[in-house]
């Protein structure tokens, strides 16, 4: 069977473009919702084309690509690679994302080691602010 000529199925495609780890969690995506295709919300049974515009949200950050290639296996990512493109500006942005997440967890207090009860408390009200009284 000759899967290049054939259409895939979404969660299928994303799995084998190397998106996700499993073929589960692809589905799991496409069924909360995380996935849309050509501005629709997809189904995991979608038959992607060669040309359909994919917006994914995964770990906090955007991806915005297009079908190039429907490959036949989850081969290598060289090949998971080629099955899409994906434009610059989406790769700037989704990289500034990076560094502002970066920049949020670095200001987060740290403590040595797993808090205890009265370290937790005083976590609290740090992130709470002056102007919260309990």
């Amino acid at each position: 069977m000759n899967v290049d000529t054939e259409l895939l199925r979404l969660d299928r495609w994303l799995w084998f473009a190397r998106f996700y780890k499993t073929r589960s969690a692809a589905t799991a995506a496409v069924k909360g919702g995380h996935v849309r295709i050509n501005d629709e919300r997809a189904r995991p049974g979608y038959r992607v084309q060669i040309g359909d515009q994919v917006e994914l949200m995964r770990q906090q950050l955007t991806y915005r690509i297009v079908v190039t290639a429907t490959p036949s296996r989850r081969g290598p990512a060289r090949e998971a690679q080629a099955c899409y493109s994906e434009d610059p500006d989406t790769i700037m942005a989704r990289e500034q994302r990076i560094v502002e997440i970066g920049r949020d967890r670095r200001q987060m207090p740290r403590t040595a080691g797993r808090p205890d009860k009265h370290t937790r408390r005083k976590l609290r009200q740090r992130n709470r602010g002056p102007e919260s009284a309990d």
